[in-house]
């Protein structure tokens, strides 16, 4: 029995999330990437991104907010997505089809962010936020992310 999974190797990324690229081709063999020094994007919500691989069925990114700040409250016209924090603190506000909640996010905490659902974070405490997420399908273009009304100033 064989496998094929689908992915596209990174490559160096222009200032908006709309060059990343996706194939939709069996994956030709396992690919290794490092987390990147630098943000490779600004999110839609304002965070710093390290865009990670990605494959036909879904994309990985790191993303990083600083202390002090909070992200634009945002809504995915197409994607879904899971987090797993890996460093510092926040606060995340989710809201869909009527269930509103506030949750606080710790290194070790996986969280989901079904499509159609409002999202906003911020930072608590004085270490950057960090967390990666898979993205599925994979992010299509900068003007997936819609703002909505959140329950904090983005800043």
């Amino acid at each position: 029995m064989r496998f094929y999974f689908q992915l596209s190797v990174p490559r160096p990324v222009s200032s908006t999330l709309d060059r990343i690229a996706h194939q939709s081709s069996p994956m030709p063999a396992f690919a290794t990437l490092p987390l990147p020094k630098d943000p490779t994007v600004t999110a839609p919500d304002g965070s710093d991104v390290r865009v990670l691989l990605s494959s036909g069925n879904g994309s990985m990114a790191h993303f990083q907010l600083a202390p002090g700040r909070c992200s634009a409250a945002v809504k995915h016209k197409s994607v879904e997505e899971l987090w797993y924090v890996v460093s510092g603190e926040a606060e995340m506000w989710r809201s869909q089809d009527g269930r509103e909640e506030v949750v606080h996010l710790e290194p070790g905490t996986s969280l989901s962010i079904p499509l159609g659902t409002s999202f906003q974070f911020r930072t608590k405490g004085t270490k950057p936020f960090a967390a990666v997420a898979v993205t599925m399908p994979p992010w299509p273009s900068q003007d997936e992310a819609v703002f909505v009304p959140g329950p904090w100033q983005a800043s």
